[in-house]
Parts: structure tokens; sequence; C-alpha cells
């Protein structure tokens, strides 16, 4: 079934004038990456989606936006590692 829905996708893309190259390199990707794209099926501890990353990535800008900026590179430095440390506890759900 993921076979032909990515074959259908990719016939459709192909025919479109102009061809939206971005939309038919990422069908191609899942095509050719299917094991990856569907890992999340066979093996419970693999997530469906990367928002961990995202969730860690807007953490920094929360701060940033509350305090308008980090007044030195090592206080940034710091707040990363810091909830890196936080993040990764709380994965492996430990008391933070």
């Amino acid at each position: 079934m993921y076979d032909r829905i990515l074959a259908k996708a990719q016939h459709r893309l192909e025919t479109m004038t102009p061809l939206p190259k971005k939309a038919l390199a990422f069908v191609r990707r899942l095509q050719k990456r299917k094991e990856e794209a569907l890992r999340f099926l066979r093996e419970v501890h693999v997530p469906f989606d990367n928002n961990q990353a995202e969730r860690d990535l807007r953490m920094v800008k929360v701060k940033e936006n509350i305090s308008g900026t980090f007044r030195e590179e090592t206080f940034a430095q710091s707040f990363c590692i810091t909830r890196s440390i936080v993040s990764t506890l709380t994965k492996h759900e430990k008391n933070v």
C-alpha cells in the first residue's frame, strides 16, 4: 500500500507543470528510504516524528524572547547544557 501511494504521488507530480521539484524529491526520498520511514511501525522505541528535537530547540527561542537575548555566549552555552540534561533525564524517565 505504501509503495502504491508513493507511485501514484510520483506520477501526479511528474505530470504537473511547472515540475514541483522539492515535492518530487521528497517522494523519491520516501521511496528510497522505505525501511527508515516505516521503522516506527516495527520498533516501539522509535518515535513517529522528530518533534523532540524541535521541542528542545524551542526552549532556547522562548528564553531568548522572554529575556530579549543572552547577555554572554557562556550564558547561552550554560542554558543549552542545562536544557540538554533536563531533556535527557525526562526522556529516560529519571527524576529531574
